[in-house]
């Protein structure tokens, strides 16, 4: 590796940004990739990103270098673009990116500690790893939650980066849903839960604020049933689901950007399903909640998939859920149509 500060010519990629020509750019990126030339990729990302400031637009480029060195590059290079600088308009963050390839043990001699080094090992550690104690200092507080996956709770859909993209799988509900009979909605029964609707918009936050989506919440003193009359619809289905399922489903659907959406990643996605459980349970008080206290009072609720028999956009999310010891239940709905 050259020193910094050193000169490198480069007078094809100097050529292609004086021209501002994107295109052969790509080209260029693409072809370094195959080549594996990560000091020109790097160089490349680093001359783009500046010439931006000289009106010339080449983030495209910048960010696709970005994107492949996170991805392909080893540690070492994969670590120059891990900053709090880098991947703002990549498809995912550059935490989860590297995530898919490298890991926390192979990049943490060439990262310093913040917050891409916390979503680094957060993402490894939805993929297995273990984050050994030795790199603590690495981390911040900026996912105040455990990074070692409690017990109970489920294998989270984690998502895979190509060339071509980024690729993850809605959990697929475990059977059909059955037509059920509402109860008649009854305005007396809904109760204000402030609490567990801040918890659940924060989760689909990028699917109404980067995109076109919108989300519903409603408690009520009863059963799921009553809760579900509660927002509405003529007709609905529904299906008993275990724990672990709806709480994959809602970190698949908090991690994802929504249809048109960046997607945000699955430690995000994870840290909201920790706050709408706290919410849901009442533990929100002291955050972030004990482990085994939290996972003792999800025990205590029963969790429903249901819809109105309206098509599915692939972009939709709609549960239940109840606690038969105090009474309550929740219906949540979440929409982003392309």
């Amino acid at each position: 590796m050259r020193a910094a500060g050193v000169s490198v010519h480069d007078d094809r990629l100097d050529e292609l940004i004086q021209r501002a020509d994107l295109d052969e750019l790509v080209r260029l990126v693409d072809a370094r990739t195959l080549d594996r030339d990560w000091a020109g990729l790097l160089r490349l990302r680093d001359r783009c990103r500046a010439a931006v400031e000289t009106g010339r637009q080449l983030w495209p480029a910048a960010t696709l270098a970005e994107y492949r060195l996170a991805l392909w590059a080893p540690a070492e290079w994969c670590a120059r673009v891990l900053d709090e600088e880098s991947g703002r308009f990549t498809i995912g963050p550059l935490s989860e990116v590297a995530a898919v390839h490298h890991t926390f043990t192979e990049l943490a001699p060439h990262i310093g500690p913040g917050p891409t080094a916390t979503y680094l090992a957060h993402e490894r550690a939805l993929r297995g790893e273990t984050i050994g104690d030795e790199h603590a200092h690495l981390l911040v507080p900026v996912i105040d939650i455990p990074v070692t996956i409690a017990d109970w709770e489920p294998s989270y859909p984690v998502a895979t980066y190509d060339d071509d993209g980024v690729h993850v799988d809605r959990p697929a509900p475990p059977g059909p849903l059955v037509e059920v009979d509402l109860p008649g909605t009854d305005p007396e029964i809904v109760i204000e839960d402030h609490e567990t609707a801040l918890a659940f918009a924060q989760l689909m936050e990028t699917w109404t604020t980067r995109s076109n989506g919108r989300v519903d919440t409603v408690c009520v003193e009863g059963d799921h049933l009553d809760a579900i009359a509660a927002l509405g619809p003529a007709r609905a289905r529904e299906l008993a689901v275990p724990a672990p399922h709806a709480l994959a489903l809602l970190a698949w659907a908090g991690a994802s950007g929504g249809a048109q959406g960046r997607r945000r990643g699955g430690a995000i996605g994870r840290f909201g399903v920790w706050w709408l459980l706290a919410a849901l349970c009442d533990l929100d008080d002291e955050w972030p909640p004990d482990a085994h206290v939290l996972g003792e009072a999800l025990s205590g609720l029963r969790w429903f998939l249901w819809d109105a028999f309206e098509p599915d956009s692939g972009w939709m999310l709609r549960l239940a859920v109840e606690s038969p010891d105090d009474g309550l239940a929740w219906a949540i709905v979440a929409d982003d149509g392309d």
